[in-house]
């Protein structure tokens, strides 16, 4: 049963976040450092991340398949460029059955190279081509500091990977694929993100390009959400992949390779999250409504909960996704402070004189106090929720918006970046600078380059750091 005194987000946001977390029974400690168990609460959070997702795949003719979770060492050393940006998190595996093994085995940081190896017997001709795969898996990264959700030594995840006939056609794949992650995060998880690339300095190891989708979080920090790679034909070569085009010369396919995490989980803690808890978005919440019975004694159950049990018929008929709360020897009060830290949409309530008048009263969790509490009819109620469930999903995306916007400043000097990053924010402004350029600010501020966002003004202007012509705006900010 949950505390609910948390710290505020004004006073330590980190460990606010921590605090909520476990508090709204998202997860628990587990005996493996860096390791997270996640309780059923979190798991459907996840489910319905994972549902939003597999659908939009499957929609854009993807399949799924499972992969080894071991990874002989030799695979990744055949690219050398991506063993060298995993090495310092990569978890080995040397003795097995009691003996060692001839061969170390890698527990999955990612899996491109043992699909890759699968690649190469699956594609011959450019008939097996595009080849498109997505997989749903936990993977392994040895952190040192880790975080509930957003930085775990295992976590879970998809990864998609797929093999095309031409450049043109593995580019248009790692844009679309950037854009499904953008449509589930806003109008799934009411996450305003910004799409853009990476730099050089800052792109997947082994990657032509790195696309990205950025979040602001409450703190004003950014968060990583979602990744897509152009991997051109350097997987390929690696792994001898070829196929015969249709002018019967040998090729290497182009492969790209994106995925979406349980980071996503933070990313809605954080951007909708308030001091009494979770707040989240209708359409990922585990539970969308929450039916709280008030009554003194028999007389008054019996009643109450009769005409609890007829509105909850007929609001899982229309498919909402409802809990009775049923908990006896516990306050009203403590169970509408209990459901708020959880972050449930809205909460029913109904007592003796709403079964007198044919009411119930419907709290919405995105808007506090008495501004966001109406009393309305019993009749038409699955109607009402249903309305009263696609506004608050718009309210939260724009509430995320608007703070967004409200913390993104425009520098056109390293003085004026310093100074956002100081007050915390995001810089943004025009930039032509080097990956020792992108070095120094990060020493020296903590800020990293996000993006370089799709969305540019056009034309050219001067590198606020450089001072050197450029034609490419970028993001600045401070990240998990």
């Amino acid at each position: 049963m949950a505390s609910q005194a948390v710290t505020p987000q004004s006073v330590d946001f980190s460990a606010w976040y921590n605090e909520i977390v476990y508090k709204a029974d998202l997860c628990d400690l587990s005996p493996v450092r860096g390791c997270l168990i996640i309780k059923p609460y979190g798991y459907e959070l996840w489910e319905a991340i994972r549902n939003g997702l597999d659908r939009r795949f499957k929609a854009t003719g993807h399949q799924n398949a499972y992969f080894p979770l071991f990874i002989p060492e030799s695979f990744l050393k055949r690219e050398a460029e991506h063993v060298e940006g995993f090495s310092p998190e990569l978890a080995v595996v040397t003795i097995a059955g009691g003996k060692e093994l001839e061969e170390p085995l890698i527990v999955r940081p990612t899996s491109e190279t043992i699909i890759m190896e699968s690649f190469k017997n699956w594609i011959q001709s450019y008939r097996d081509l595009p080849l498109l795969i997505n997989q749903w898996a936990n993977v392994v990264r040895w952190e040192l500091r880790t975080r509930p959700f957003l930085r775990t030594t295992e976590f879970l995840w998809q990864e998609g990977h797929t093999a095309h006939a031409t450049f043109d056609e593995a580019e248009a794949e790692t844009r679309q694929m950037l854009d499904v992650y953008a449509d589930f995060a806003v109008n799934d998880a009411a996450i305003p993100v910004i799409k853009g690339r990476k730099t050089e300095r800052e792109k997947f190891a082994g990657a032509l390009h790195t696309y990205t989708i950025e979040a602001m979080m409450r703190d004003t920090k950014a968060l990583q959400s979602g990744t897509s790679h152009n991997l051109g034909q350097n997987f390929a070569k690696a792994f001898d992949i070829k196929f015969l085009d249709e002018s019967n010369q040998l090729q290497h396919p182009w492969t790209t390779s994106w995925g979406l995490s349980t980071r996503m989980i933070g990313a809605i803690v954080m951007t909708h999250g308030d001091d009494k808890g979770l707040r989240l978005p209708p359409k990922v919440a585990p539970y969308q409504v929450v039916i709280v019975p008030i009554y003194k004694n028999d007389d008054e159950k019996g009643a109450v909960l009769e005409a609890v049990a007829r509105l909850q018929a007929e609001l899982a008929a229309t498919n909402i996704r409802l809990y009775v709360d049923r908990r006896e020897g516990l306050s009203p009060g403590f169970k509408f402070n209990d459901w708020e830290m959880r972050g449930v949409p809205v909460r029913l309530e109904i007592g003796p004189k709403d079964v007198q008048n044919g009411t119930v009263a419907l709290a919405r969790r995105d808007i506090p106090g008495k501004e966001g509490k109406q009393f309305v009819s019993q009749s038409g109620i699955s109607a009402k929720v249903n309305e009263l469930l696609t506004e608050i999903q718009a309210n939260m995306l724009k509430q995320a918006a608007d703070f967004r916007d409200a913390n993104i400043h425009d520098v056109q000097s390293y003085d004026d970046l310093k100074a956002v990053v100081e007050k915390g924010g995001w810089g943004r402004g025009w930039w032509a600078g080097s990956n020792a350029d992108e070095g120094r600010i990060k020493d020296e501020t903590g800020a990293t380059v996000r993006c370089l966002p799709f969305d540019q003004p056009g034309g050219a202007g001067k590198c606020f750091f450089s001072g050197q012509s450029a034609d490419k705006i970028a993001l600045f900010a401070k990240a998990y």
